[in-house]
């Protein structure tokens, strides 16, 4: 399986991924910065480094592409990729406008032999697998809440980097939608109904001039609910916070360790949830992918899967907008 990588930030981690398995060759990395193009040079002298992504697109030796380019550059080359008959693993966000999601969903319905994922790499953190294996084998009986924070503790890269560049920037996109789709694989249900509130406290004093934080609360087919914000200003490490409720039991994610409380006696020691966090490198979905391609499968992060946490995230940056409930189904029809 050939490859080739568009964009050598993040994207350096999804070459060294194909650069490591056996079944895949990575055949170009490409990125308009010439310094990145030299480090890339150095790292990985058998690829073919270019400028334009265009090249890579086109070209008919590259069966799969990686695109880790800027936000708003991911519509234009995911269009062009399904264009070109290629599979697709995609940096989060897909895309940044709900019209560009339906449209993406409409070229690849024409297309169900590509494999076409996302880079919701949360789903490989070891701490996390645990805690849903414990979670589905009944540890904390029948959840009915979920907390989940996506606290990014680097405000420099909204304020200076290119994300504050981009119009109506959305943090839950930008980054809440790792929590999002870290609290729908979890849950394993669909999300109807979605409030959601933002504000810009951290940042308001900046030429960023958007909300750097949005909370909202998600209702699940079955009734359940759920909590996500994307915290981009907070004053704290980056961490992704994660507590679930059960009618048996709590657990609650910490830096350390995550605590599986079984007891509402003081007294009573929580069970010590030890597994790594985020214990996960951010090409280690690329390999799941590669196996796709080569399976004739979806892998792990199915393209369905993908559609739906984008869902979720436009429908809360709708209710936002709006300040009203809005139904996920009106953004986009799963």
């Amino acid at each position: 399986m050939r490859a080739g990588v568009i964009g050598f930030g993040v994207g350096e981690q999804h070459a060294m991924a194909y650069a490591e398995d056996a079944r895949a060759r990575l055949v170009a990395i490409c990125d308009p910065d010439p310094a990145k193009r030299e480090a890339a040079r150095a790292r990985f002298p058998e690829a073919e480094i270019l400028a334009d992504p265009g090249e890579i697109l086109a070209r008919k030796d590259i069966d799969a592409v990686s695109i880790a380019s800027p936000d708003d550059s991911h519509y234009g080359q995911i269009v062009a990729a399904i264009d070109a008959g290629k599979h697709i693993f995609v940096e989060k966000p897909v895309c940044l406008d709900k019209d560009e999601l339906t449209d993406i969903h409409r070229r690849l319905q024409d297309k169900p032999e590509l494999v076409f994922s996302s880079n919701l790499i949360l789903r490989r953190s070891p701490r996390f697998q645990e805690i849903r294996r414990r979670i589905h084998a009944g540890d904390i009986g029948e959840p009915y809440y979920i907390e989940a924070d996506y606290n990014y503790g680097r405000i420099h890269k909204i304020v200076d980097g290119w994300r504050g560049r981009i119009p109506n920037y959305s943090v839950m996109l930008g980054g809440g939608v790792h929590v999002v789709d870290l609290v729908l694989w979890i849950v394993g249900k669909r999300v109807v109904e979605v409030v959601a509130l933002g504000n810009n406290f951290c940042t308001r004093n900046t030429a960023f001039g958007l909300d750097d934080f949005t909370v909202s609360l998600l209702r699940f087919e079955d009734g359940q609910v759920a909590k996500v914000a994307a915290n981009f200003g907070c004053v704290m490490p980056h961490f992704h916070r994660l507590m679930v409720y059960g009618t048996g039991g709590t657990v609650d994610n910490d830096f350390d360790a995550a605590r599986l409380w079984k007891s509402r006696d003081p007294e009573v020691a929580p069970e010590m949830i030890e597994a790594p966090y985020p214990g996960v490198r951010k090409g280690a979905l690329i390999g799941d992918f590669i196996g796709a391609i080569l399976d004739g499968t979806q892998g792990s992060v199915s393209r369905e899967e993908v559609f739906a946490t984008m869902a979720v995230c436009f429908a809360i940056d709708a209710a936002k907008a709006s300040g009203k409930a809005c139904r996920v189904a009106e953004i986009f029809p799963i």
